[in-house]
C-alpha cells in the first residue's frame, strides 16, 4: 500500500532562511522541491511588479503544487506558499481574490514551517520589509495560520539547528 504524502510549507517573513532550509531539507529525504516561484518571476521583470503579476505568481503556486501532489513523492516541501502571497496582495493592493482564499482553505497542508526572524535580514534586489516591517509580517503570517487553524512550528536558530528541528517535525508527522 503507497503511503499518503507528506505536505510541508516553509514560510516567514523575508530572509529568515526558507529557501536554504528547502533546498536542505529537499536533499535530506532526496525528495524534489517547490522552489520560491515569486523571487524567480520578480527578478526577472525589468519593471516594477503589478497586482496582475501577484495574481500570476498565485495561479503559478497552486499550479506548481499540483504537479507536484500528481508525482506522488513521499514528502512535498513547499518553499513558500499562498499563504504569503495572499498577505502580499493585502499588504501592498488591500484586495484579495477570494479564488486565493478558497484555495488556502481547500489546498491540503500537513504542517507549516515558520522561519523564525532570529537571523539577520539581508537586503537585495527583491526584498522590501526589513527592520519592524519585517516584524510585523512575521507576525502577520503567524496569525493567519491562526485564523486558519493550520498546524505549524517555529522553527529557531542557525542553519543547522533549523535543519535538524525540522527533521524531528518531519518525523512526528508519521
Amino acid at each position: 500500500m503507497k503511503q499518503k504524502t507528506k505536505i510541508i510549507a516553509i514560510t516567514g517573513a523575508e530572509s529568515t532562511g526558507k529557501s536554504t532550509l528547502a533546498k536542505a531539507l529537499a536533499t535530506h529525504y532526496n525528495v524534489p522541491f517547490v522552489p520560491e516561484f515569486a523571487r524567480s518571476y520578480v527578478e526577472q521583470l525589468h519593471r516594477s511588479y503589478t497586482y496582475d503579476d501577484v495574481i500570476l505568481i498565485a495561479k503559478k503556486q497552486i499550479e506548481q503544487y499540483n504537479e507536484m501532489v500528481l508525482q506522488q513523492p513521499p514528502l512535498i516541501i513547499l518553499d513558500t506558499w499562498l499563504l504569503i502571497t495572499k498577505i502580499w496582495l493585502d499588504v501592498v493592493y488591500d484586495k484579495v481574490p477570494s479564488w486565493i482564499e478558497q484555495a488556502i482553505k481547500e489546498i491540503h497542508i500537513d504542517t507549516f514551517l515558520v522561519c523564525d526572524i532570529d537571523l539577520p535580514w539581508v537586503p537585495d534586489s527583491v526584498r522590501e520589509n526589513g527592520g519592524i516591517d519585517r516584524e510585523k509580517l512575521q507576525q502577520t503570517y503567524i496569525q493567519e495560520l491562526k485564523n486558519y487553524d493550520f498546524p505549524y512550528h517555529i522553527i529557531k536558530g542557525n542553519y543547522e539547528e533549523r535543519k535538524k528541528a525540522v527533521i524531528k517535525v518531519i518525523s512526528s508527522l508519521d
